[in-house]
């Protein structure tokens, strides 16, 4: 297996690229009961739609997919993705952390990496999610990244077999806590 190609660097994760031979191990998170929870779609996909949708993600220049490492072992340890609107210089956010990394609080800091890069970098305006309103551990994570609750769509959302609200959130870059750990890279 190759070494991650590390892009942006925090104080315990980076981004990197994301690599082909991880792809067998991302589905396995993104199939975990808690990761088909925590995204309110009930079911797992398959390994053949995941893959097809991998390939087709590759030729899309606005879906911009980041791999979070964990800087101690090189570990990945979830994966992040900005799905861009270039006319409007905006994105939305997901996320999601291998099932043995969650509640470590890597959420937060691979969300704020994240936004780092889509503000200093992509030169986004606006980078909005969703979240369904019973994961108040990823709405804390949200809000401490510097993302603000905007709105909510009612019962639009699915967990643990009832529907409940998706919340909406949006972060703009007077938002971001900084200093900018694009600026610690350039030593500036």
């Amino acid at each position: 297996m190759s070494s991650p190609h590390l892009l942006l660097t925090g104080d315990r994760l980076a981004l990197g690229v994301p690599r082909d031979e991880m792809l067998t191990e991302y589905h396995r998170w993104e199939t975990d009961p808690g990761s088909v929870l925590g995204r309110g779609s009930r079911f797992p996909q398959t390994w053949e739609a995941r893959a097809d949708e991998w390939d087709r993600q590759l030729d899309d220049p606005d879906h911009v997919r980041f791999e979070v490492v964990r800087l101690k072992d090189k570990q990945a340890v979830g994966l992040t993705a900005l799905r861009v609107d270039a006319r409007e210089h905006r994105a939305e956010f997901t996320i999601l952390l291998a099932p043995p990394h969650r509640g470590k609080r890597f959420g937060e800091e691979a969300t704020r990496l994240t936004l780092d890069w889509a503000f200093h970098l992509g030169a986004l305006r606006a980078v909005w999610l969703r979240v369904l309103e019973p994961n108040r551990a990823g709405i804390t994570a949200f809000e401490k990244a510097g993302f603000r609750p905007t709105g909510r769509f009612r019962k639009s959302g699915h967990w643990m077999g009832q529907y409940v609200d998706e919340v909406l959130m949006d972060a703009l870059l007077e938002d971001f806590p900084g200093p900018s750990a694009m600026v610690t890279a350039l030593g500036s």
